[in-house]
Parts: C-alpha cells; structure tokens; sequence
C-alpha cells in the first residue's frame, strides 16, 4: 500500500519525448500515466466471459450437470486459496479462479434447483446486468442516469397500466425485506407526518398487523424502525395459510384496548412456505372501515398480476407434479397447492404400513433432511424442506425456472425414491 508520495523530480521529457511538469511516486510506481493496462483489460474481459458462458452459463443449465460439487467448509477453503496477498496475480491466475468461484457455488440456473423462491435464467436480463454494473452509475438524478431515469419511469408506468391503476407512482426496492420496510415508514407517516421532524418520542404507541405465514422482515421493520417487535400483531392463517378477516378484526379491538394505534395491516400475496394468498378484498374492506393502511407483500405472488394468458404454463407443470404425487406409492401431498410451491412428504419403505406407530411422526421428519443431504452431496438435485405447526419437515419444491421440464420432475420424484430407500429409523 502508499504509505507517502516522494515529491522527486523527474527528468523534464519521458521517454517518447512528451513533456512532464510534475511527475510523483508512489512506492516507486511512476505515476504519469493510467495505472491500468487497457488493452491488457480488454483480454482479460474477453476471457473472463469466455468462461462464465462455459462455465456457468452452459454448465450451469446442462441437466447432465451437477446443480452443486458439494465441499466440506474445510475442504472447500482450502481448494480456493482465500488468503488476501499483498502482491497482485497474473491473468491465467484470476481466470483460474473464476473458474472456481464458479464450479464451487451452486448453480440456481439448474432445471434441477428447487430450493429457494428464485431459479433459472433469463439471458437477456443477463446482459443488462453486464451494462448496469460495466456504466456502474446511480439513479438519483438524471444528470448521471438520463437513460436509465426514463427508462424507470416507463417501466413504472407500465406496471400500473399491468395491476390496473391509472394514477399511481413507485420505485424499485432491493428486495422484499426493504419493500416492507419502505411500506411500514410510509405508512406511518401517512398518519403522523410529524415523525419526521420530531421522532417517535411524542407520537403513541402503535400496531402493526400481519399474518403469521408472513414474512419475518415484518418485525424485523419493526424493531428496525423503532417500534419494537411487540408492536407487531400476528393474526391467525387458515389451514392453508391465508389470513383470516374476522381474526384481524378481533386483533385491531385487542391492540385499541391496550391504548396501541392501528396504522398498517400487511397482507401477502404468496406465503413463502405454501404460496398462499390473503384474501384481499375482504382485508380491504376492514382496512377501509379502520382506517388503517393496508400494504400487500407480493414479492413472490405479485407476478400473478401481469399475466392471465401465460399463467397456465406454470399451472400445467405445477399440477403434472401434483398427479404424480398422488400416484407414486409413497409420497403425500401436504395440501392442494395454490400457487407454484409444492409442499409433500416421501414415506420411504422402512416407514410404510407403520404410520400408526408412535415413533411415526418422529421418523418422517427425518426423511427429508436424509435425501436432501444425499442430493446435495451427489449434486443432482436442490429442494428446500421444514416443518411447519404440527407439521413434521416436508419438501417444499419451488417450481419458478422456465427451464423445468416434465422429464426433470420425474428424475425429480426417482432420486427420492432411490435415496430414500437407504432411510433407516433410529
């Protein structure tokens, strides 16, 4: 690192002749020209693409593939060298290394990933990626992002015109854990626009409602916010996991009586376990006669918006999945799914026929952890599982990439039948 500049005159013309007035030093580098090498950069940009398009992006969505090369903490240390050097790595080095950082990360593009509430691949969005982060600029003002500041609005507008709102405005948030935030702030503004200058200090005590199939990054707006998670009142989901209207009224009347003023109720629109969706205008209705904001987490449901053509495509695998859960010996479908997660046990041999044993419960909620486990050291295959109430741990497939095929559901559905037919009962 420069610990200081060395003010030392150089010879007054360079070597082709051009002509210096103070040239400086810095740990011995002269610093009279760019400190990069463009054309040096350039190739290894080429090259660097060059392997994120074998690697991850051709790899990444090869079904013959593996979705992970699963290593040990320990192991997987120390294969990629992570000690930070003082001295800098030649090219072949770094692409060595991309290369790594590739084949060890999981690959969320697999047809065969089905862990979290994102999957696959779009390659054009992908492109856009490379020239927001290339231009590396700020949407504040348009002086440094005219394209992109009327590119927002555009798309904003278009959004609207989408839901159905002919007056409306909005913006871009990093994730829904910040939209709920954003929400909350607003809303609580909305009713006491004096927090802004004074805080919370003078302002009552106030209550937020949400169900309890929602988000945590609802209590976590809370005590981020200065509210505290005290403030936040769970309301009661139905067996599938929609917030039910009459246990959120009686919730409002709860947080009334011990002096709490009602100022959001956060509905959801696709539950990140079941993919269940409030019932909204009866939600509405309560808010409107309470007076109380009412904000919709859709970051995983919203999409159901924009599109009444092309939903069925999603709905078609989705329920190709489903069938086939009822017809394999075996597994069992935890209810009829209302979105695109599907949510099923896999009875393994060991435990068929014993499912009125007392230990039965017990030993089914070890069977998803034991195949998952074997999934993802084998690489083949990523699902997410959990219990859920009095619910023992179930598979939550997530059935969002567009790269799913049917084919890929059944491999799906054998590789639990091969793994689980090792499962044993402690």
């Amino acid at each position: 690192m420069a610990t200081g500049l060395e003010g030392k005159r150089q010879n007054k013309h360079d070597v082709n002749g051009t002509q210096r007035k103070h040239p400086l030093t810095v740990d011995g580098i002269l610093l009279d020209r760019p400190l990069n090498d463009p054309k040096g950069g350039e190739q290894f940009v080429q090259d660097a693409f060059q392997v994120i398009l074998d690697e991850a992006i051709r790899k990444g969505t090869d079904v013959d593939e593996q979705v992970c090369e699963w290593k040990e903490p320990d192991e997987l240390r120390a294969l990629l060298d992570l000690d930070l050097v003082d001295a800098g790595e030649p090219s072949e080095k770094l692409l060595e290394r991309c290369r790594d950082v590739i084949r060890y990360s999981v690959k969320t593009i697999h047809p065969r990933f089905y862990n979290q509430l994102f999957a696959g691949l779009d390659h054009h969005s992908l492109v856009g990626r490379y020239i927001t982060e290339t231009l590396n600029t700020s949407q504040y003002t348009y002086e440094i992002a005219p394209v992109f500041v009327l590119m927002e609005e555009v798309v904003l507008k278009k959004l609207c015109e989408l839901i159905g709102w002919k007056n409306c405005d909005g913006l871009f948030c990093p994730g829904g854990s910040m939209s709920n935030m954003y929400a909350m702030n607003v809303a609580r503004y909305k009713l006491f626009p004096e927090i802004k200058k004074r805080g919370l200090w003078e302002l009552p005590r106030m209550a937020v409602f949400t169900s309890k199939e929602s988000h945590y990054s609802v209590t976590k707006g809370a005590a981020f916010q200065g509210l505290g998670t005290d403030s936040v009142y769970m309301v009661k989901a139905d067996e599938r996991g929609r917030m039910i209207p009459k246990e959120l009224e009686e919730q409002i009347s709860i947080a009334k009586s011990k002096g709490a003023v009602p100022f959001l109720v956060n509905a959801t629109s696709g539950t990140t376990v079941f993919g269940a969706f409030d019932p909204l205008p009866e939600i509405a209705d309560i808010c409107e006669k309470q007076g109380i904001w009412l904000h919709v987490d859709a970051a995983w449901g919203g999409s159901a918006l924009l599109s009444k053509k092309h939903r069925h495509l999603l709905t078609g695998i989705e329920r190709y999945l489903v069938n086939e859960i009822k017809e394999r010996p075996g597994f069992r479908l935890l209810m009829e799914p209302q979105f695109v997660n599907v949510c099923f046990w896999y009875i393994p041999p060991s435990l068929q026929g014993k499912e009125d044993t007392p230990d039965f419960q017990k030993n089914l909620g070890k069977v998803a952890p034991f195949i998952k486990e074997q999934m993802v050291k084998q690489g083949t295959v990523m699902v997410g599982y959990q219990p859920h109430g009095n619910n023992v741990n179930f598979f939550r497939q997530v059935l969002v990439s567009p790269r799913v095929s049917l084919d890929d559901l059944d491999f799906f559905m054998n590789e639990i039948q091969r793994l689980g037919s090792d499962f044993q009962p402690q």
